[in-house]
């Protein structure tokens, strides 16, 4: 039926219905103003008039290249152009050939006009309403939408428009009491979250729609558990990460993730600031294919920067990363370069050629079991590279270099985390002695990244388990990837040269709850689908992690979620001393001696003694 009316509104047929619709308008104001009497104030000659006047508005008017079947407000304001302009032009022939016509039938006529035209168009559009809601209703996919704002209004009228996906929306739930019994296009709100399970049963939900995108981790994880029954799929709209512009689709919508469930608000930026440093500027990225170094590109990208380079070892990230960035940035200039930051040459080359204005260090090796086995690596890349990048940049006199640190540097008890730390002592030091401004930011674990736990447990789950946590208490502090970039960012835009910087890492996580919520999200019982082993600490790992050491204290920002640990100074001469010493030792020394040198550098480092034998740390000496 839709289709047939759709063939009929073709612009020569609409011209003549709408040249009826102005004549009945006129009829029906003078039934208005003079009711019975009417006839005796009409003349005919007007709808001549009327005619001529309408069809030349009319046929030159922007009213047939709409599609009328999604009419809305800026549609019902072309139609008020063309009867504004069809009356002012009716009003200018009465003036001038002097036709006597009673004034107030002006304003009525315009009015009617108005109804008349617009009416018969938005009957198209609630015809069209009217023909999805009931195919909407005829669908088997019932839906419950959680929350009652912007997102939930976006999703309604998606779904409206798109009645093909086979949903029917039975209303949705708001905590808001101004909210209740309320309605959004036709919907109601029908309660509160906590009616959420009666409703379910009630109405015999298929689908819960969590549609509160700046809704905290704590509180996903309260609709989760609420709507998680058996048979319901439950699915989320994206964080005010994921959604670029603000704006929701249907596509967007997505099944619960963990990382949801330790969602945390939104950053916000100190645009201005971020915009002095990045804008109009080149910047270099060290390790920019990883899972940070790629986020860092993409948030730097928002700003406009003059060129962005990406200097990574892989060259399989960096091209999957070169790939996305053109798509979504297709001004960008972008400069992707292969290359290592334990190659001096390799990278004073770059600098000579490119002169990058801002570095964003995030090369490093990450893995703490694997540099416990191999820590001339961790001495190589984390350390040596670090020298090799910071002085290059000192050298060709950059403006800001901001170096990515770890919690694990704080008090570590692995070879990684004591790299880490023997980089933001580099940091440290070169800061005092060059123009350029060094600083560090230190942040926990991301959740997402490679190598990272969640990745680890959906093999595992994949597989039918078991999952393997280390031990029954262990914590880590988690941010999602673009959190911890954007903060990143703005901490590079408060450094004034030589601080090591401190992110709000929130409520520190039991990797136990993470995996039984994993396992929970993936539709099975955590203890009777899938076991989840305790296998014990690996080599270096702690089993709570820190930000502070005990000597250290926090002071704030301007920025709420960035402090600035106060750390000691560090002597230039006892750094150069052993960075000499792990040089050579790095080339040709065995794990003991490497791990020795790096506890003699780093007087916070506590390796656990299973790891390093024969070897008395508090001496300083080999036992016997």
């Amino acid at each position: 039926m839709l289709e047939y009316l759709l063939k009929l509104y073709k612009k020569p047929r609409l011209i003549i219905i709408d040249l009826f619709l102005v004549n009945l308008a006129v009829f029906s104001s003078f039934i208005l103003r003079f009711d019975e009497s009417w006839l005796l104030h009409f003349e005919f000659n007007y709808l001549v008039a009327i005619t001529i006047i309408s069809l030349f508005v009319l046929y030159f008017s922007s009213l047939y290249n709409k599609m009328w079947q999604y009419a809305s407000m800026s549609e019902l304001y072309s139609i008020f152009k063309a009867t504004l302009a069809i009356n002012t032009l009716f009003v200018i022939y009465l003036y001038f050939f002097r036709v006597s016509f009673p004034r107030s039938i002006i304003a009525i006529n315009l009015m009617t006009d108005i109804f008349f035209l617009g009416g018969m168009r938005f009957a198209l559009r609630l015809l069209k309403d009217f023909l999805n809601r009931n195919q909407n209703n005829k669908s088997k996919n019932r839906v419950l939408i959680i929350g009652a704002g912007d997102a939930a209004e976006m999703i309604i009228r998606e779904m409206q428009k798109h009645p093909e996906i086979g949903k029917r929306i039975i209303g949705l739930v708001d905590d808001d009491p101004a909210k209740q019994a309320l309605e959004i296009h036709g919907y109601k709100v029908l309660g509160k979250t906590k009616k959420i399970p009666q409703l379910i049963e009630e109405y015999d939900v298929d689908e819960v729609i969590i549609a509160i995108p700046s809704a905290e981790g704590k509180t996903i994880k309260r609709f989760y558990e609420l709507s998680n029954k058996k048979n319901v799929k439950v699915e989320i709209v994206p964080g005010v990460y994921e959604i670029l512009k603000g704006d929701v689709s249907l596509n967007q919508i997505r099944e619960v993730k963990v990382e949801d469930l330790l969602r945390r608000d939104q950053v916000d930026l100190i645009s201005s600031e971020i915009s002095a440093y990045l804008e109009a500027k080149t910047i270099l990225v060290s390790g920019g294919g990883g899972s940070i170094g790629s986020e860092i590109c993409r948030q730097i990208a928002k700003f406009n920067p003059e060129q962005i380079i990406i200097l990574d070892i892989n060259e399989n990230t960096t091209y999957f990363l070169e790939r996305d960035l053109k798509e979504n940035y297709p001004n960008l200039e972008l400069i992707s370069i292969i290359g290592s930051i334990r190659d001096k040459n390799k990278l004073e080359k770059v600098f000579n050629e490119y002169s990058p204005d801002v570095v964003f260090h995030a090369a490093a090796h990450k893995h703490v079991p694997l540099m416990e086995t191999s820590p001339e690596e961790a001495v190589k890349n984390n350390i040596l590279g670090t020298r090799n990048l910071s002085q290059t940049a000192a050298d060709f006199e950059i403006d800001r270099f901001v170096l990515i640190s770890t919690d694990k540097a704080v008090n570590p008890t692995n070879v990684m985390g004591a790299s880490k730390r023997a980089a933001e002592m580099i940091i440290q030091t070169i800061n005092k002695q060059v123009k350029t401004k060094f600083m560090a930011v230190r942040f926990g674990n991301v959740l997402g990244s490679q190598g990272s736990v969640i990745p680890l447990f959906k093999k595992q789950i994949a597989k039918g388990g078991p999952l393997t946590v280390t031990h029954k208490d262990i914590t880590r502090y988690f941010m999602t990837i673009p959190e911890a970039s954007q903060l990143v960012i703005q901490a590079g835009a408060l450094g004034k040269g030589g601080e090591v910087f401190v992110l709000d890492m929130g409520e520190p996580v039991k990797i136990m709850e993470l995996a039984e919520d994993l396992i929970a999200l993936s539709g099975l019982t955590p203890y009777e689908d899938i076991d989840i082993d305790v296998i014990g600490l690996r080599p270096g790992e702690k089993l709570y992690e820190e930000l502070l050491c005990d000597t250290e204290d926090n002071i704030a920002t301007e920025h709420e979620r960035i402090f600035i640990n106060n750390l000691g100074a560090v002597n230039q001469q006892f750094l150069a001393k052993h960075l000499q010493r792990l040089e050579s030792l790095a080339k040709k020394g065995t794990v003991n001696e490497i791990i020795l040198a790096l506890v003699d550098l780093v007087d916070t480092y506590q390796p656990r003694r299973d790891n390093v034998k024969k070897v008395d740390f508090k001496n300083n000496k080999k036992s016997s």
